[in-house]
C-alpha cells in the first residue's frame, strides 16, 4: 500500500479507537507516524544521498516513483541498506521483538505499535513478489506473499473509496 493510504488507514483506525476507548492526540500521531515509517526507513540511504550527492535528489525521486523493474541503480553499499531497512521494518519478528521488549519496559502493550502492525499486516497482502514483498520473517528468512499489487489502479481506487467510506462511517456515527 502506499505510504499516504497507511497513514490515512490509522487515522481512521484512530478515530474509531476513540470512540470505544480514550485515545489522546499524541497517541494517535505516534501510531499514524508508525504506519509510515516502515516505507521511509528505507529512504534514509537515499535521502543522504541527495542531500550530498550531485544527482541525489534524481535518484530519490526515481526510487520513490519506480516501478517494479524499473528502480534506479544504486551502488551496492546503498542498495543494501535501502534492501534491509525495508526487510526490518515490515517483519514481524523484528515488530515482536519490539513490541515484548517495549511491553516489558512499560508493562503493557504500547497502543502506538498498532501503527507499525497495521502497515505489515496490510503490506503483506498488498505486496507482490515483483515488487517489495514484504519478508514478514525476515531475518529467518525473505520469503513475503505474494499478494495483489497495491499500485495496481483499480485497487488503488477500491483502497481510497473504501478508506473514504469506512471514515464518514465513523465521522457520522460520532
Amino acid at each position: 500500500m502506499d505510504i499516504l493510504a497507511h497513514g490515512l488507514w490509522v487515522g481512521v483506525g484512530a478515530a474509531w479507537m476513540h470512540r470505544h476507548r480514550r485515545l489522546d492526540r499524541r497517541t494517535a500521531v505516534l501510531a499514524f507516524g508508525l504506519a509510515v515509517v516502515p516505507d521511509l526507513a528505507q529512504l534514509l540511504p537515499l535521502l543522504y544521498l541527495a542531500l550530498f550527492s550531485h544527482d541525489g535528489w534524481t535518484v530519490l525521486l526515481a526510487y520513490a516513483n519506480a516501478l517494479p523493474g524499473y528502480e534506479p541503480a544504486l551502488s551496492p553499499v546503498v542498495r543494501e541498506l535501502t534492501h534491509h531497512l525495508h526487510c526490518a521494518m515490515h517483519s514481524a519478528l523484528v515488530a515482536g521483538v519490539v513490541t515484548a521488549i517495549s511491553w516489558m519496559w512499560l508493562g503493557r502493550f504500547w497502543i502506538p505499535l498498532l501503527g507499525w502492525w497495521s502497515h505489515i499486516v496490510i503490506d503483506v497482502f498488498t505486496h507482490s513478489a515483483e515488487f517489495y514483498p514484504s519478508p514478514v520473517f525476515y531475518p529467518v528468512t525473505y520469503w513475503g506473499f505474494d499478494g495483489l499489487a497495491w499500485n495496481t489502479p483499480w485497487f488503488m481506487v477500491a483502497n481510497y473509496l473504501s478508506m473514504s467510506i469506512v471514515a464518514v462511517l465513523v465521522w457520522r456515527r460520532r
